[in-house]
């Protein structure tokens, strides 16, 4: 599918973006140079009548994305998230895309349901509404259960979807190819790795039971957080084209004369969402990556209701850790220790100067903090760390970025309800309490059971693995040289301790 046959849709694009005054605004946020731009404008001034016209009551990207289909709109909001990618300014103007598109009839949704599911729809359902909502990739029915009668969300894909999908994906890789080729050394660039990146968020959106292991995977993370609230998935109404939930009835997060209305205390639902998410992002290292306003309601009895988890985000122990870390020093302006902990994790080449990228480090945090505290935005203040991390030779890390963009979403809910609010007073007690737990002398011992556990594991395995290297390095080297003893003696040792340290569970049992 990859092949010269994508021109034809990439003159489409070229001509939309030139139709809709984009071109350059795209050309410029990824810093393409002179040759990529002359092919471009080669591919789309002359045939500009072909493009779509878009509305023009939207800026230009946007408009022009809007414009080109689903799979465009799917593609500018997973850039809004790669702000090192696309730049600050183009990565905010994608933020607000929209993808509600027409709806498909209410009969063709039931036929899909019928065939994925492999029921009659009035053996699954006794009602059956029209669509209340339609983006993209699906749209999503209000049902009743005919065996219970609880009321559910019916979310099923779109007819052809992924066929349509599969095309402009396709269009995307050659399109990338040829940055490639005329561009290969363009900085902040990286077509391939983007369009990769692209290419998994959309298959994993567009298989439904991914969502529906992700949903079933955050609600056991969560059931014990206080007003938060997650609807259930309802597996055996659930398949890869079709997810059932149970209903969520609330007002939208965003809808303030509503919640004032209902006497919800704006002051405590800010505060309590930007907890929420940096206690699923640094406790359980698995968050919703898409926390805005038209995700999140609010239930009769003021908790917090979450939907839509076709985008999350996945930290590892270890990077949350240094995060921690990094937010934590940051919070007592502790800079060096900042520092200390990019070196210490490895993002920041050893060849660097310490002391120098402290001192950069001071140059972004001291301005913010000079500031009100109900101005300070950690968000603002991770993107100015990257710019200052990338000047040193840090390597972009996907998940940080992706956290890094979540944080920035997360601050604008909670200051739409609660503009006064102090984001670090809210944060500390979160991070201040994860550093308790995840560094120090209980932790250390944790990891140190954890280890043992693994060596444990392997204790069978251990005689025949030391032997074995013991074996080998004779053969490679002289037992009388000079080399031997230094290597040997530390694998030696290592294989004692962890034979000590099966003993020890051994004996603990």
């Amino acid at each position: 599918m990859r092949g010269p046959h994508n021109i034809i849709r990439l003159i489409r694009t070229g001509a939309t973006l030139e139709r809709t005054g984009a071109m350059n605004v795209v050309l410029d946020a990824f810093e393409a140079p002179r040759a990529l731009r002359i092919v471009a404008h080669t591919l789309g001034k002359p045939f500009q009548w072909l493009g779509y016209k878009g509305d023009p009551s939207m800026p230009p990207a946007t408009r022009a994305l809007t414009a080109l289909g689903p799979a465009y709109i799917k593609f500018g909001q997973v850039l809004s998230t790669r702000p090192d990618v696309v730049g600050e300014e183009l990565a905010e103007q994608l933020r607000v895309l929209q993808d509600k598109l027409p709806p498909f009839p209410r009969d063709v949704a039931m036929a899909e349901v019928e065939k994925e599911l492999g029921q009659p729809l009035d053996q699954m359902f006794s009602e059956f509404s029209e669509p209340i909502a339609a983006a993209s990739i699906a749209q999503v029915h209000k049902a009743k259960l005919a065996s219970t009668g609880e009321d559910v969300a019916v979310k099923v894909l779109r007819p052809g979807i992924e066929r349509a999908f599969r095309k402009d994906v396709d269009a995307f890789y050659f399109a990338a190819r040829i940055v490639q080729l005329f561009a290969p050394g363009a900085r902040r660039l990286r077509p391939m790795e983007v369009i990769e990146h692209f290419d998994g968020v959309v298959r994993g959106e567009l298989d439904l039971r991914l969502e529906s292991s992700a949903a079933s995977e955050f609600a056991a993370n969560t059931q014990n957080d206080e007003g938060f609230w997650l609807p259930p998935v309802v597996w055996s109404l659930s398949a890869r084209r079709v997810m059932t939930l149970s209903w969520a009835d609330g007002i939208p997060l965003g809808d303030n004369a509503a919640l004032d209305a209902a006497n919800h205390d704006r002051r405590d639902l800010a505060e309590r969402v930007l907890r929420l998410f940096l206690l699923h992002a640094l406790r359980d290292g698995f968050f919703h990556a898409d926390m805005h306003q038209g995700n999140l309601k609010v239930a009769a009895n003021g908790d917090i209701i979450a939907y839509d988890f076709g985008i999350m985000g996945h930290i590892d122990e270890y990077t949350r850790r240094v995060y921690a870390e990094i937010l934590f020093g940051f919070i007592r302006r502790d800079y060096k220790r900042v520092a200390e902990v990019h070196f210490e994790a490895g993002y920041v080449p050893a060849d660097q100067d310490v002391d120098e990228f402290a001192r950069a480090l001071r140059a972004v945090g001291e301005p913010i903090f000079g500031m009100d505290a109900t101005h300070i935005s950690m968000g603002r203040l991770l993107n100015y760390l990257f710019e200052v991390t990338e000047r040193f030779g840090m390597e972009t890390r996907t998940e940080l970025i992706l956290l890094q963009r979540t944080m920035v979403v997360v601050e604008g809910v909670a200051r739409s309800l609660d503009p006064h609010m102090n984001i670090w007073e809210v944060a500390r007690p979160v991070v201040e309490d994860y550093i308790k737990q995840s560094i120090g002398p209980r932790a250390a011992l944790r990891d140190f059971g954890k280890t043992a556990l693994v060596l444990a594991r392997f204790g069978p395995r251990l005689p025949d693995l030391v032997e074995n290297a013991l074996i080998a390095q004779t053969r490679k080297e002289d037992p009388s040289g000079s080399d031997f003893w230094p290597k040997a003696i530390p694998a030696a040792i290592g294989a004692a301790a962890g034979a000590v340290a099966v003993l020890i569970l051994s004996g603990l049992g």
